[in-house]
């Protein structure tokens, strides 16, 4: 069985009559779009998505300072550059 990763869940043909209202519904929240009864996609507000964006970002940058742990450090004047 598949796992539905949101909290709403809506059909194809629920989606397909009035998008906005869903959206709105979801109160910016991820909501599940079905199609019999299986997750076909995911619905994401703009700030939803760019949150989870900045998040993947986020990640990252911190699996670059991890990797750089232990790195000799080089010294740099500002007014070098």
């Amino acid at each position: 069985m598949q796992n539905i990763h949101a909290d709403a869940a809506v059909s194809l043909a629920e989606l397909g009559k009035n998008p906005v209202a869903v959206l709105e519904q979801s109160e910016g929240e991820p909501v599940a779009i079905l199609d019999d009864g299986h997750a076909a996609a995911y619905l994401l507000s703009a700030e939803y998505y760019e949150k989870l964006l900045d998040a993947l970002d986020d990640l990252a940058l911190a699996e670059i300072v991890q990797q750089r742990q232990g790195q000799e450090r080089i010294k740099v004047d500002i007014n070098d550059l």
